[in-house]
């Protein structure tokens, strides 16, 4: 038996860098890196504090040249696109560099800090303090000075055009989610069933209207829903030629109360059905197949395994397809406001929003409008963040 003090390297466990050297090379200390000079750790220090220096300085000039009118357009695009662009990766970078010089144990404590922390600060800067001021704001008066308590709540709730509003809203976040999600389900599992490019042409013909700006979409449909009175010449809108062509008279379909309402939902339909498929196909195909043939097996229908596999399988999904939409049809103001105007009982909150704070100038009613549309987003931003933290969880 080999003494323990004699043992050969390869029985002692001695590092890899170890091996192969003569005892007296490892017993050899090694030599201490040379210490930096004074001159050197004042030049870090200086470093350190003169590039933060510096860049504010850089940015302010930039601030300051990007406000200028009467600056030459090409040199502002220009810095707007070094400093956006470029400075972010500057940033960043002396940030990770100031990091580094700090002790071991601190660059772990700091580092996650650093990179979070401008994000934190533009967050706060572009989010945070507007919805703190807009808070605030929904107490005063309509100048935005002298403080009025709930009053502008009060109006809110009694008042016929803002309970409208409300109620229209409500109509919106029902009818839309549920249309949209329905239609895009029933599209995703029949465009499942299609060969692999009919599936893709079908599929980007539906998903199309989704690349349409919402006031888009609305000119789009105003030819759809236009009207002419008589002796203002012909119909040129689609709904109206059919109609017309059937022997029937022309119809001003935005005008009809409380249809129009529904009239309008429809492009919005129209515009989230594709988003609604795209996700909910991808959510189907990933449905395990073994799963969809012990159904069939076990005697199962096609409209069973759909309603008792794939359904519940997809849930997490659809609520969060849902709760997406739900969450765009909350703030909708584009469509209402190039349609009608929020005339003729279509009003919704982003637009009676829009309308008080900019043609009516009460700035007080206004933010108690936006207050009462972020409250009511809120809770559905929560569902999503929790949905959301489940699925990781399970993975």
């Amino acid at each position: 038996m080999v003494d323990v003090g004699d043992r050969d390297v390869a029985t002692t466990g001695l590092s890899d860098p170890d091996r192969g050297r003569e005892p007296a090379e490892r017993s050899a200390p090694r030599e201490p890196e040379p210490r930096r000079g004074l001159g050197v750790q004042l030049l870090r220090v200086g470093v350190s504090l003169v590039v933060p220096v510096v860049a504010f300085l850089v940015l302010w000039w930039a601030t300051d040249l990007l406000r200028d009118a009467e600056a030459n357009r090409i040199i502002v695009v220009g810095v707007a696109l070094l400093i956006g662009v470029l400075g972010v990766f500057g940033l960043y970078i002396g940030m990770d560099r100031v990091v580094n010089r700090l002790p071991a144990r601190a660059q772990d404590a700091v580092r996650p800090f650093v990179f979070i922390g401008p994000a934190l600060v533009i967050l706060s800067v572009y989010l945070l303090y507007p919805t703190v001021n807009t808070t605030i704001l929904s107490f005063r008066d309509a100048n935005g000075e002298g403080f009025v308590g709930l009053d502008n709540y009060v109006d809110v709730f009694t008042q016929e055009q803002t309970q409208q509003a409300l109620v229209n809203s409500l109509l919106w976040v029902i009818i839309v989610p549920l249309l949209a999600v329905a239609i895009g389900l029933g599209f995703a599992v029949l465009a499942d069933r299609l060969g692999k490019r009919a599936e893709a042409v079908s599929k980007s013909f539906i998903f199309l209207p989704m690349a349409i700006s919402f006031v888009g979409a609305s000119i789009v449909w105003r030819f759809i829903y236009n009207f002419r009175p008589e002796g203002f010449g012909e119909q040129i809108g689609l709904l109206n030629g059919i109609w017309t062509g059937l022997g029937n008279e022309p119809v001003a379909w935005l005008l009809q109360e409380p249809w129009n309402n529904f009239y309008l939902m429809v492009i919005m339909i129209w515009l989230q059905t594709g988003f609604a498929m795209v996700i909910l196909s991808a959510a189907i195909k990933s449905v395990p197949d073994e799963i969809l043939e012990a159904a069939r097996i076990d005697g199962a229908n096609e409209f069973q395994v759909f309603w008792r596999v794939t359904v519940p399988s997809i849930a997490s999904s659809v609520v969060v397809v849902t709760t997406t939409i739900v969450i765009t049809v909350w703030k909708v103001f584009d469509i209402v406001f190039v349609m009608t105007g929020g005339e003729f009982g279509t009003s919704v909150v982003a637009e009676r929003m829009v309308t008080e704070f900019f043609i009516f100038q009460n700035d007080g009613k206004g933010a108690a409008l936006a207050v009462i549309l972020l409250l009511a987003i809120v809770p559905l931003m929560v569902v999503n963040v929790r949905r959301f933290q489940e699925q990781e969880a399970t993975r």
